[in-house]
């Protein structure tokens, strides 16, 4: 089967979870033979099972359809990630020459965050509230350094998207005859 992004344990190994979106709106588990919720495929992802969202009818790939469904939900329900101008933001890359790289950008980025978010939760096991505070603290030199870590490896990121974007079009010139 072919991998989703919405495989979220990124390896390639093994078979994702196959769920069934029906025409009645209805999602069915078929490692569960039962129906199934969106709270229930949210729990799916913050559990990074892998699986895979496909029409019933047409084995159609729903699942970025359904993700972007959950998000909406999120977004409505309480305190949300996004503001306005982020939102903006991102629809103004659709069918743009850059899409593509900002695509990969937030992508590589959101991946950096999850690793410093696991590392910090890995060091910070059994802190009492008081600890929590002082750690979490942006003046703690444990904070600065992961902060700064994070920092660099977005910069890196970013300066490997513009290495790429230098090579496309230097290839997109040369196949037009031009020399830089």
């Amino acid at each position: 089967m072919q991998k989703s992004k919405a495989d979220s344990g990124g390896d390639s190994s093994g078979a994702s979870r196959v769920i069934k979106k029906y025409p009645n709106r209805r999602l069915y588990d078929t490692d569960t033979s039962s129906y199934i919720t969106l709270t229930e495929v949210k729990a799916l992802v913050m559990a990074s099972e892998r699986f895979v969202v496909r029409d019933a009818k047409t084995s159609e790939d729903l699942t970025r359809s359904i993700l972007l469904q959950i998000i909406l939900e999120e977004e409505t329900a309480g305190v949300p990630i996004f503001t306005e101008q982020v939102l903006a933001n991102i629809i103004r890359f659709y069918g743009h020459a850059m899409q593509d790289f900002m695509g990969s950008y937030l992508e590589k980025n959101v991946q950096i965050f999850m690793d410093l978010q696991n590392k910090m939760t890995e060091q910070t096991k059994g802190l009492n509230p008081d600890l929590w505070k002082q750690f979490t603290n942006v003046q703690s030199p444990m904070m600065q350094g992961m902060m700064g870590t994070y920092m660099e490896q977005s910069r890196d990121a970013f300066a490997q998207m513009q290495a790429q974007m230098q090579k496309n079009s230097e290839q997109v010139l040369a196949a037009l005859g031009i020399k830089r």
